[in-house]
Order: C-alpha cells, then sequence, then structure tokens
C-alpha cells in the first residue's frame, strides 16, 4: 500500500532523514521504533505532506503522491499527530465532524459517526463537550476518532501513548487492534517499544535518520541489540 523510497529531508543543515526506504502492506500495522531525534516523526510528517524531502518520493497504492496534506488525506491517507492537536475551542462532536471535512457521504458519515462512539462512548458522553477541557486520554480517544472520521485507509499513528496512566495505555492499544479489524492499516511510532511490537505485524528500527534493522515484529522484540537499547531485559511476546 505504502512504499518510502530513498528518503532524504534536513532542517537547515541537519539532515534528520537520510535514505530512508520502507513500505507497508495492506492490512498490516508496522511500527517504527527508535530513540528521540531518531526522525521518527519526520518520517510521518513527510508522508503527510508537512514537510518536504530533499530527495526521494512516497507512494500510496501505486502513485507518487505530491506534498499537498489536504490532498493526501483525500488519497485515504490520515494522520493522529503526536500531542493530539485537537480543536481546544470547539466541541467534541465538531472536532469528529472536521475529519469528515472532505466527504460528502452522508448516510456513511453518519454510520463512522455512530462507530466512533461505539469504540469510544466516552466521547458520546462529552459530544458537546469544549475539547480542551478534555483530559489527555479523552483527547487522545478524540484524535483517533477523527482520524476514523477520514475513513482513510492507512492511519498513521505518531506516539498515541505519550503521556498517558497505563491503564489508558492499555486502552489505546486495545483500539488500535481494532482499527485493524475493521480494515484499517496502520504505520505506529511509539515510544512504548515493548507495546508497539505486541501488536505490530513488522517492525523498523530507525535511528540517526537510518533504518538499522527491519522485521517480524515478535523477532525484532526477541532481537538482542534491540532489547538492549529499547526494551531494558523483557522480551516481548506477540499479542
Amino acid at each position: 500500500m505504502l512504499t518510502v523510497n530513498n528518503l532524504h529531508v534536513s532542517y537547515g543543515g541537519i539532515k534528520a532523514l537520510k535514505g530512508v526506504s520502507m513500505e507497508v502492506n495492506r492490512g498490516e500495522i508496522v511500527t517504527i521504533i527508535g530513540a528521540n531525534g531518531a526522525g521518527k516523526s519526520t518520517l510521518l510528517n513527510t508522508i503527510t505532506g508537512f514537510l518536504k524531502p530533499v530527495k526521494g518520493e512516497v507512494v500510496f497504492n501505486g502513485k507518487v503522491i505530491g506534498r499537498n496534506p489536504a490532498k493526501i488525506v483525500k488519497l485515504g491517507i490520515c494522520h493522529v499527530p503526536e500531542g493530539r492537536l485537537v480543536f481546544a475551542n470547539l466541541t467534541v462532536q465538531d472536532n469528529l465532524m472536521l475529519g469528515a471535512y472532505l466527504r460528502s457521504d452522508r448516510k456513511q458519515i453518519a454510520a463512522d459517526m455512530t462507530r466512533v462512539f461505539e469504540l469510544f462512548p466516552r466521547l458520546q458522553e462529552r459530544v458537546k463537550q469544549i475539547a480542551g477541557t478534555l483530559s489527555g486520554g479523552e483527547q487522545q480517544m478524540l484524535a483517533m476518532g477523527r482520524a476514523l472520521m477520514t475513513n482513510g485507509e492507512l492511519v498513521l499513528m505518531d506516539e498515541p501513548s505519550l503521556g498517558l496512566a497505563p491503564l489508558l495505555v492499555k486502552t489505546v492499544f486495545e483500539i488500535i487492534t481494532e482499527f485493524k479489524a475493521l480494515g484499517k492499516t496502520i504505520l505506529l511510532v511509539e515510544q512504548n517499544a515493548n507495546k508497539a511490537l505486541s501488536v505490530a505485524d513488522r517492525a523498523y528500527v530507525l535511528e540517526q535518520g537510518h533504518i538499522v534493522k527491519t522485521g517480524p515484529a515478535h523477532e525484532i522484540a526477541v532481537d538482542p541489540a534491540v532489547r538492549a537499547a529499547y526494551l531494558g531485559t523483557r522480551s516481548v511476546a506477540k499479542a
């Protein structure tokens, strides 16, 4: 579904991505793990058009995509950004409807809203509440629900568990597997490498702008070098 070919991205004189190539197949959960500053968020922001590469291309469903974020959403790619970035002065309902701003299929929009409330009952309870007054966990649910409202095929998630209590982290990863069950393909950047590898099909390890290792998630999870760098002393079992 998604192919990244030889992607180079720089911030001024700093090279953030140095020839990154990777792919995501339809129906997979693929995770990217790495230290802070490795280039993980840069990769997602380049795929969705917020950053312009110096070199390389992104191919989605066989076509090279451009650099216009709105057009990229229309192609079927949606992005759950780091920090949630909900519209703080709008209601929960307004935030969800903004996810569907490029759509005109009213019946399916209504059906997708119902699905969001089934996945996130707390959002239905707070549908008229101002988004900026929600807890961090509720805002993360809202950001994920807004992504579902785009009806995109590929969902990019950037640090969905960041700053959340352990119980909410568990809920977030359960929802990620629910997304897959709904037919979504997921590219996941996540600082909790143990959790990410437990739900993923495949994984890439990104270090200082380079992909240094890739393979099935269960193999990456028991790789001694990966465990030493990112997982502590515990191995990860496939969920």
